[in-house]
């Protein structure tokens, strides 16, 4: 039986709390929650689940805040091209992540971002690091992990991290001039 999640509105205060780190080793309740969380998002992606489930929405991340748990863990379930311009569908269960480093190039998406618990549309870019070191507990592979990521998976580990920090991507979003072309940034 696939788990439903009631996804908390950005109206919610609990939003815009900070997350507490997860303590390691990880409980059951724990791993069984990320696992959870993982698989709401796959099942986002399917079209016969989304039409037999009309009130849930389509994402590509999922923040534990998002679910009601002030707690830093991550679900990212996307697919990208990457630099050999080879389609590659990758699921990432994060746990206490951490960007470590990250690059003065920024990055955008042309569409602008979206998530799962902002119902209104907000206009503009979202101004990213295109390339960002991320340090994490990693609950697929069962252990601490440090990589580098690029691009369009860079943007959505951020904005999933940003919700640990109780960030929302229109915060991002330049008030006076939301479509402001930042020089030497690269369109996504």
């Amino acid at each position: 039986m696939e788990k439903l999640f009631k996804i908390v509105k950005d109206s919610k205060k609990s939003l815009r709390e900070k997350s507490k780190p997860v303590l390691l080793p990880l409980s059951d309740e724990i791993k069984n929650l990320g696992l959870d969380m993982l698989n709401y998002l796959k099942l986002s992606q399917d079209e016969n689940f989304l039409k037999a489930h009309p009130n849930v929405r389509s994402g590509v991340g999922l923040a534990a805040p998002q679910i009601g748990k002030n707690i830093q863990l991550i679900a990212i379930s996307i697919e990208y091209l990457n630099s050999s311009n080879k389609s590659i569908k990758e699921d990432l269960v994060l746990v206490n992540p951490k960007i470590i480093e990250e690059s003065a190039k920024k990055c955008y998406l042309s569409s602008g971002e979206g998530c799962l618990s902002v119902d209104k549309p907000h206009q503009g870019y979202v101004y990213r690091s295109y390339k960002i070191k991320v340090k994490a507990f990693s609950l697929l592979d069962n252990k601490e992990v440090e990589f580098i990521a690029t691009g369009y998976k860079a943007i959505v580990l951020q904005h999933e991290i940003d919700h640990l920090n109780g960030i929302l991507f229109y915060d991002r979003i330049n008030v006076f001039n939301p479509f402001n072309k930042l020089a030497d940034s690269i369109e996504l």
